[in-house]
């Protein structure tokens, strides 16, 4: 039996496009991606991110494109999330630096990237049902722990997360920050339980839309050279596409 759900079109096609944005200032810069960290002392730094920015902006533009091209889009990213950016390159610094909650956080970010793709290959594969939905759980289940992360880390550094919330918005900037901490909590408790876990998604979604609406789009306007700044929306992109494919994954589909 194959696996014939009906493909979903938005979700996917914000997080390849957030993957592209990624590749492109990969290239735009000459610089390695933030969240893809490569040693100082490594050789040739400046192709590796070219090629690195050309590989995630053509796999990501695959995702993006139509369904016969996303299949192995999706596939390459999450191979290379999982065992160039996750295990070799943050891996190595979490090993360099186990004891900063910050490294952890970098890690899910990227692992979280890499849980879409995942589920974005297994929705539109063709391979058998029970395979599919191993994967898609696997990847649901990475997803969920990155939420978790996610949370952890708005209490952890709540003197740099309070911040970034517009001060104009009632009725503090650490209200919200405790509160977007819970939500991202909450979020990775009910898609790992499977306890209201498509609505937690779809709202997981939305709140990482309002991070660019109130946030990394600002910032974004009051620096525009900024590579990070760039950069912090470009990954917000994809996680938003990322959440999506989750929320996605946990309809209810027509056989």
């Amino acid at each position: 039996m194959k696996h014939t759900d009906r493909w979903p079109v938005l979700g996917w096609r914000v997080y390849g496009l957030g993957v592209v944005a990624l590749g492109a200032l990969c290239l735009a810069w000459g610089t390695s991606d933030p969240g893809q960290p490569v040693p100082k002392d490594f050789p040739d730094r400046a192709v590796l991110a070219y090629a690195a920015g050309a590989f995630m902006l053509v796999a990501g533009a695959a995702v993006a494109w139509r369904r016969r091209t996303a299949t192995w889009g999706a596939a390459a990213l999450a191979a290379y999330y999982v065992l160039v950016v996750v295990i070799l390159m943050n891996g190595r610094a979490a090993l360099a630096h186990y004891a900063v909650y910050g490294t952890y956080e970098g890690l899910a970010e990227q692992l979280a990237i890499a849980a879409g793709g995942l589920i974005v290959y297994a929705a539109g594969a063709g391979i058998d049902a029970a395979l599919a939905a191993r994967l898609t759980r696997l990847g649901r289940v990475a997803f969920g722990i990155c939420a978790l992360i996610f949370g952890g880390a708005h209490f952890v550094y709540m003197n740099l997360t309070a911040p970034l919330v517009p001060k104009w918005l009632p009725p503090s900037q650490e209200f919200w920050a405790y509160a977007t901490g819970l939500g991202h909590i909450a979020a990775g408790l009910a898609i790992l339980t499977g306890v209201r876990a498509r609505l937690a998604a779809i709202l997981l979604t939305a709140m990482y839309a309002s991070f660019t609406l109130l946030v990394h789009g600002p910032m974004l306007l009051a620096d525009p050279s900024s590579h990070w700044i760039w950069s912090e929306n470009a990954v917000n992109l994809a996680l938003i596409g990322a959440a999506w494919v989750v929320a996605d994954s946990l309809a209810p589909r027509s056989r």
